[in-house]
Order: C-alpha cells, then structure tokens, then sequence
C-alpha cells in the first residue's frame, strides 16, 4: 500500500491540482471552461466526466501502450477516448438527461480536450497504469476544481442563486440589489480564469516566468 502512494506517486495526484494545474498553469481546456459554467450544476457534471474519462483513458492507453504502433498512436488515443465519451454521454443521457442538455456538444467535445491528449501523450505512453490512473485523477480534478470555482461565482452572482436554489435574501432585492448579468456572459469567465490565474502566480513566484 505504501509503494501504491509513495512520494512519486503522491506527487502526481497531486501536483496538478495545485501548482501544475492543467488550466491555470498550462492553460489548457480553456473552451469549456468558459462554456459550461454559467451554472454551477454543469460545471460540476463536465468537471466529473472530464476526470473520470482521462483516469480511464490513461490506464487504458498505459497497459497498451507497448502494442500500439508508434505510426497511429494519435488515432489509437481517439479511439479509446471517444469510446469513453460515448458511454459517459449515454449514463448522462439515462440518469442526467436536463444537465446533458445543457451541456449539449460540449460532453462530445471531450474527444478533442487538449488535456486528455496531452496526458496520454506525455504520461501514459511511458508510464505504468497505476500512476498513469493517479495523472488522470489529478488532471481532471484540478480540472474541474477550475469549473467549480468559476460555474459557483457565475452563478451566484448572476442568478442569486446556487444549484438552481435561490441563496441572496429578497431582503437584498428590496434594498436595491441586483443581479449582475454579466457574469452569465461568457466574456466573464474569462476575466474570473484570468483572476483566479493572476492570483495563483502571484502567491508563487516560481509560476511568474512560465
């Protein structure tokens, strides 16, 4: 059990949640995160999806990666990804079938997540499957850990309200209070990655020059 989480492996789980972040640090997945999180709901769903995905793909990817032709590599990645992708889009379509709508194409657009190709190509290719399964969890965590911040300011700030339930008191909206529209809008969660970016690489300086 000590060897399965050991300081390497440790720091694979954990690195890119943190200061290795997929989105913050490589800025990768940027499309979707400014897609999907006007509510925190589908944010929270594609953030879940993504990580459950990428796990699985690299662990698949890993125990094959010494039977795949250096030559269609790429294409085999795409297939293990995409077969993924379908079989999450349909349990979504079967047991979250309002929060599949909302998210629309962007559940198949996983296909193409720079972060899960990336990972493949970079992680699963040439490492075991264990580790490789502890990189997906950590990518897709720190991935979704991005959404979930961005999806629950947007929401509650342009809609008063969290997972759809009203939070601002009516007491607020009697005094003036308004919601700010805006941050529906997508140019919005651009400004909140760019802030939450600027304040990671603030805090640390060893981020400034990458």
């Amino acid at each position: 059990m000590s060897q399965l989480f050991s300081k390497k492996n440790r720091e694979v789980l954990t690195s890119p949640v943190g200061m290795n972040n997929p989105v913050t640090v490589q800025v990768l997945g940027i499309c979707s995160a400014l897609a999907v999180t006007a509510k925190l709901e589908p944010a929270i769903v594609m953030g879940l999806s993504v990580m459950v995905i990428t796990a699985f793909s690299n662990v698949i990817i890993s125990l094959i990666r010494h039977s795949i032709p250096n030559r269609i590599r790429i294409i085999v990645q795409l297939v293990v990804v995409a077969a993924l992708v379908t079989i999450v889009s349909e349990i979504l379509k079967a047991y979250a079938y309002d929060v599949s709508v909302q998210l629309s194409v962007y559940i198949g657009l996983i296909i193409t997540n720079c972060i899960l190709m990336g990972r493949l190509e970079a992680f699963a290719m040439s490492n075991a499957p264990w580790p490789s399964f502890l990189d997906g969890i950590g990518n897709g965590l720190g991935y979704a850990i991005i959404l979930i911040v961005v999806g629950f300011f947007r929401e509650l700030l342009g809609s008063g309200a969290i997972l759809g339930h009203t939070v601002i008191p009516q007491a607020f909206y009697d005094a003036g209070y308004l919601n700010n529209g805006l941050m529906l809008m997508p140019p919005m969660a651009l400004i909140m990655l760019a802030c939450i970016i600027w304040w990671q690489r603030s805090r640390h300086k060893e981020l400034q020059d990458k």
